[in-house]
């Protein structure tokens, strides 16, 4: 793993919703990256006189990225990538049994 890719994947995480996970079996760090399709709700601040909402903080703070955004990709060094809708958790927790099948852990 490239350290460039590494800190561009560990800065504003708030922003991005992208984190580790490492596992205690088999050592595996796995990186997880939220995806949305780029459409964020409209909320903000209603305005009392012409009742319109003002600002636009629903494009700011979303905690994932667009495809486009991501930094998961085989041009950034990652292999065996994956979908999944719903908690990264399972999908983590299922790569690891099946690693450690073919490690001679389990």
């Amino acid at each position: 793993m490239r350290q460039d890719i590494l800190k561009r994947f560990l800065t504003n995480t708030d922003e991005t919703g992208r984190f580790l996970m490492k596992s205690r079996l088999t050592g595996i760090i796995y990186f997880v990256e939220p995806i949305y399709n780029g459409k964020t709700p409209e909320w903000g601040d209603l305005d009392p006189a012409t009742k319109k909402l003002t600002g636009n903080y629903g494009s700011k703070y979303t905690g994932a990225v667009t495809r486009k955004e991501s930094l998961i990709t085989e041009e950034n060094g990652f292999v065996n990538i994956g979908y999944f809708k719903g908690s990264p958790f399972g999908a983590i927790e299922q790569r690891d049994r099946e690693h450690q099948k073919r490690l001679g852990i389990l």
